[in-house]
């Protein structure tokens, strides 16, 4: 059997110092926030991936600009891998009426403090490691990635 870890994608979208985030259900039924995320699904682009997580879970369109950085999280005890591609972007086109996917409660805006304050309400350690990359400047361009056809 061959071991593959679960590949992601999530956006960093920040305006006037707060981030679009999601308030969702995780696995055991606890309430935590997360960036917009989800999985990469097949024969998807990481790219294509990041847009349609991002409408699906918070109503917005999403114009990926910059790659924040590529995460990889094992899960205590050495569980399930993640592969986070972590994008930054602005929203458009905000459609509110579109149900949010299975899980997620709603789609707020907070700043990073606010976030840190409850370290335990966060979905993985990801979440506020990829807001302070964003912070600190991590930026790569889109050219990195390359789907080959």
């Amino acid at each position: 059997m061959i071991w593959t870890p679960h590949t992601t994608v999530a956006s960093i979208i920040e305006q006037s110092g707060r981030f679009l985030m999601v308030e969702e259900l995780d696995a055991d039924g606890k309430t935590v926030f997360n960036q917009p995320a989800g999985h990469l699904e097949e024969a998807e682009s990481l790219l294509d991936a990041v847009i349609r997580e991002t409408r699906e879970e918070t109503g917005w369109g999403f114009a990926p600009q910059t790659l924040i950085g590529i995460y990889r999280w094992q899960v205590p005890p050495a569980e399930t891998t993640y592969l986070r591609f972590c994008f930054h972007g602005d929203c458009h086109d905000h459609q509110p009426e579109l149900p949010l996917d299975e899980g997620i409660l709603r789609a707020l805006w907070l700043s990073r403090d606010e976030l840190a304050a409850n370290p335990q309400q966060l979905r993985s350690p990801m979440v506020l490691r990829c807001i302070d990359d964003y912070l600190a400047g991590c930026r790569y361009p889109l050219e990195l990635i390359n789907d080959l056809k």
